[in-house]
């Protein structure tokens, strides 16, 4: 019998699982990929609690440095005591927000 000089043999072709990134390239080609700026906006939009803690944080730790500096003890515990409520708001919300999306998600379909 003669063999074909120029024929691979089946152990030197590629798989199909080596070959499954180029189906799923092709698939995932015309999905837009999402910016951060984008990204930040939905989640804003999703859960905008987390954002006004955020800033209410920063707002009363700013005030408190700032009447720390100025020598003004009485207010600065406060701004700080004022800053600790923001601080469990805001994680208060986030916990509030994760558990809406997730229960808001479908379970899966067979």
């Amino acid at each position: 019998m003669a063999k074909v000089a120029n024929a691979a043999a089946p152990s030197d072709l590629p798989s199909q699982g080596e070959l499954d990134w180029i189906q799923m390239r092709s698939d995932f080609s015309g999905i837009h990929a999402e910016t951060t700026k984008e990204k930040m906006a939905r989640k804003v939009k999703e859960n905008p609690l987390v954002p006004i803690g955020c800033a209410a944080t920063l707002t009363a730790l700013g005030l408190g440095l700032w009447n720390f500096r100025k020598g003004r003890s009485q207010m600065s515990q406060y701004m700080m005591r004022a800053r600790i409520l923001a601080q469990g708001f805001t994680v208060i919300a986030l916990i509030v927000g994760v558990g809406m999306t997730y229960g808001n998600k479908e379970a899966p379909k067979k």
